[in-house]
């Protein structure tokens, strides 16, 4: 007898845009649903031509893009298959957006720019979203910024999964920043109460900081670091942070981030770091085998997309993985 929870395979319709296939087709296998082909090319005059190439009228769609490099391009993918589905008749339409990179634009903190993370929700409505569900947003207010019910997961189990295998003893968790200190806490709560502390940070730049110190427990008699955030781009806080541990007489640091973006060569000076052991994040951002390294560590959260897609489909709670619930990050 079927499960009364079981997705009905021709009920849902589950797209990918061109930025991670890999975890589309995870998130998909999860749900016990096809990944439905997509097909994408370009015209000689760079315009994009895209086409689902599966019926969707009446269907609920689920379209998994992360907004990565080349941003703009994948942005574009994302709010052309939005607009196909909801032309062609879709029942609902669910833009599933693991990594939401504009959450970093949140504010106007100079004259004449654009809020940007607010422009981009009000274009995924327009272009046809019923619902988005996303993951760890950096700045907690972009939620509201959604016209739309929206769903900010936590990735918080997996990396408690990952490091129930470890021995956390004579351990501590460091947040870069002030402004992460409270993920970091719930995070070294959920570890078993681990120490936490977080680092007094001066962003100068995109690709620079200044770290003047570390704020909270004491770093005496401790060996073990665990650097927590949501994501690492150019990893300029992540050394700045492992740096000051160092020389405060941490042996070991492991570096652990949802997003790992690791633009430039950032993967790559974090890793020369001999006292920083692993690099530990998820796979809301594809990457690609000439970029993996010894010391990164990639764990998987299509699981955890899964889980909610069915809970919200059925109408069931998700308050377990919603990252503002119940012990959220």
């Amino acid at each position: 007898m079927k499960d009364q929870n079981t997705l009905n395979a021709d009920d849902i319709r589950v797209f990918s845009g061109g930025s991670n296939n890999a975890l589309a087709s995870d998130i998909a296998n999860c749900m016990g649903v096809p990944l439905s082909e997509t097909k994408i090319r370009r015209f000689t005059n760079d315009n994009l031509h895209i086409q689902l190439c599966r019926s969707v009228r009446s269907r609920n769609v689920y379209i998994i893009q992360s907004l990565t490099p080349p941003v703009n391009d994948h942005l574009m993918e994302l709010l052309m298959m939005l607009d196909i589905a909801r032309s062609a008749s879709a029942r609902e339409v669910h833009a599933v957006i693991p990594y939401f990179s504009f959450a970093r634009s949140d504010k106007k903190d100079a004259p004449r720019i654009s809020i940007t993370a607010r422009l981009i929700a009000d274009l995924l409505v327009t272009a046809g979203a019923t619902h988005v569900l996303t993951m760890m947003l950096h700045s907690p207010q972009v939620h509201g910024f959604f016209s739309v019910p929206t769903d900010p997961l936590t990735s918080r189990p997996v990396f408690q999964e990952y490091f129930a295998r470890q021995d956390l003893s004579d351990t501590i968790v460091i947040a870069p920043d002030i402004g992460s200190a409270k993920s970091a806490a719930r995070f070294a709560k959920d570890l078993g109460g681990l120490p936490v502390a977080a680092g007094n940070k001066e962003r100068i730049s995109d690709t620079e900081v200044v770290i003047s110190g570390i704020i909270g427990s004491q770093l005496q008699g401790v060996k073990r670091a665990l650097i927590y955030d949501d994501e690492i781009a150019t990893g300029s806080s992540m050394a700045e942070v492992s740096r000051i541990l160092v020389r405060e007489g941490i042996q070991e640091i492991q570096l652990v981030c949802t997003h790992g973006l690791f633009t430039g060569n950032a993967l790559e000076r974090l890793g020369a770091m001999p006292e920083i052991t692993g690099i530990v994040t998820t796979d809301t951002i594809y990457q690609p085998p000439s970029k993996h390294h010894p010391k990164l560590h990639i764990v998987s959260v299509a699981h955890v997309f899964a889980d909610a897609i069915r809970k919200n489909f059925f109408g069931e709670s998700i308050s377990d993985l919603f990252v503002y619930g119940h012990g959220g990050v």
